[in-house]
């Protein structure tokens, strides 16, 4: 008998293939996501690819959607990426410049669409609202409203075909946990990349948010970043 499909929502980076892990972990068959969105740190699609081989997913989708004309975004615009801030600052609660405007609705609309389209009804995203930059759409709020919307807006949802469920099972977990769990699940880490702002030869920067978060990750579960293995920090 086949197994049940899942879609996730795969950046390349610590949460999302821990997120994939989980996902397998739970039986289901993995439809990755990937999405090219403009992003300044396109290097994390480069590890998405090779965690999603490494996993061996039943279908990796990498969708272009140029989300750049926003704007608004260090990520997606020519605005400076802060670095060196101090933990005090990344978990003041304030929201970062990082933050891209409605990304985690916009992906999950995508992945909710390809779910439906796969007969999908389990969505999984790595987002994290305990070491996090402050980003309003990695709260568990968030996650049950759209929860709602899925069933909601969709044929699936109002014709009786299936119920939706968004899944973040990473959401209550520090960065510490996060790392103990990857590492029991047997995530390839050395594969996964963190940086905001890789240099133009593709190495992390080593202080933007997203670096010194998982830097604080793996010093607090007491074990060493395998990505220093392979020459970069990530």
């Amino acid at each position: 008998m086949a197994l049940a499909r899942a879609v996730v929502l795969l950046s390349g980076g610590l949460d999302s293939s821990t997120t994939l892990w989980e996902a397998k972990e739970d039986g289901f068959a993995v439809v990755a996501l990937s999405v090219d969105y403009g992003q300044r740190h396109r290097r994390e699609l480069d590890a998405a690819m090779a965690v999603a081989a490494r996993a061996q997913v039943a279908e990796h989708v990498v969708l272009p959607l140029d989300l750049r004309p926003i704007d608004g975004s260090t990520l997606t615009a020519d605005i400076e990426v802060p670095k060196d801030r101090d933990e005090a600052a990344v978990g003041s609660g304030s929201i970062p410049v990082t933050y891209v405007p409605a990304r985690n609705t916009i992906l999950l609309g995508l992945a909710l669409g390809l779910a439906e389209t796969r007969g999908a009804f389990d969505l999984y995203l790595g987002i994290n609202a305990v070491d996090y930059s402050g980003y309003p759409d990695c709260r568990p709020e968030f996650v049950r409203a759209f929860e709602a919307v899925a069933n909601l807006g969709t044929k699936a949802g109002v014709t009786g075909a299936g119920r939706f469920s968004v899944r973040a099972p990473l959401v209550s977990m520090s960065k510490a946990d996060i790392v103990r769990r990857a590492r029991a699940l047997g995530v390839p880490l050395e594969l996964t990349w963190s940086c905001y702002d890789p240099s133009p030869a593709g190495r992390p920067c080593g202080r933007c948010d997203s670096c010194r978060l998982r830097e604080k990750g793996f010093a607090e579960a007491g074990v060493p970043d395998p990505a220093l293995r392979e020459g970069a920090r990530s």
